[in-house]
């Protein structure tokens, strides 16, 4: 025969497991919503530093206190003027210029240039050039010029130059990607590329 005490302590687990549980779905809610959250990659526009299937954190918080930066990438919500289609899926880009910037391409050399200065781009997918597209514009305040990293399979700002020069407004920006966390054999941070240190600030800013 059971022990009073020990049919107290199982009785008290059991009315104390739903709430460990409800605290613990609220908990993940909670830091999915406002801290930290996973996505998944489907496409091979941001190879090779996002391959297909891999799957990354992104900092929901950074944004909260400073806005995106060059060479940071981001997951954002498309402009409805991309006509992303019915699913809505957010995109993944890296920031390629920021509001004010000068953004060309492409120089005599074939690079992009930000404000007059070649930006070295040193992670473009194996035999892509910067750009096959020609542009010549200036990004708008408080919003962003974005780019695949596979320049050839990446449907991004140089598609879309015909409204607000092909950016990205910057509340659209969900958050950060920071770190690729699976698969095991491709876990890596995702830094700025040292060729965004280059970059002048613009003209007048």
């Amino acid at each position: 025969m059971m022990p009073e005490t020990s049919r107290r302590k199982q009785r008290s687990f059991w009315i104390e497991l739903p709430i460990l549980l409800l605290v613990a779905v609220i908990v993940a809610v909670l830091v999915r919503t406002f801290l930290v959250q996973t996505f998944y990659i489907p496409s091979g526009s941001m190879e090779t530093t996002l391959l297909i299937n891999d799957r990354v954190l992104v900092n929901k918080m950074v944004y909260r206190f400073r806005e995106p930066r060059r060479g940071e990438v981001v997951v954002f919500v498309p402009p409805k003027e991309w006509d992303a289609g019915p699913s809505k899926d957010d995109y993944i880009k890296r920031v390629v210029a920021v509001g004010g910037d000068k953004v060309v391409c492409c120089d005599a050399s074939g690079k992009i240039t930000i404000n007059g200065r070649p930006l070295n781009e040193d992670y473009l997918y194996e035999d892509d050039v910067p750009s096959a597209q020609p542009f010549d514009l200036t990004v708008p305040q408080n919003r962003l010029f974005v780019l695949g990293d596979h320049r050839s399979a990446s449907a991004d700002s140089r598609f879309h130059t015909d409204f607000k020069n092909g950016t990205i407004p910057v509340d659209a920006v969900v958050g950060r990607a920071f770190v690729i966390f699976w698969p095991f054999g491709h876990v890596s941070t995702l830094p700025v590329p040292k060729g965004y240190n280059a970059i002048p600030a613009p003209s007048g800013g």
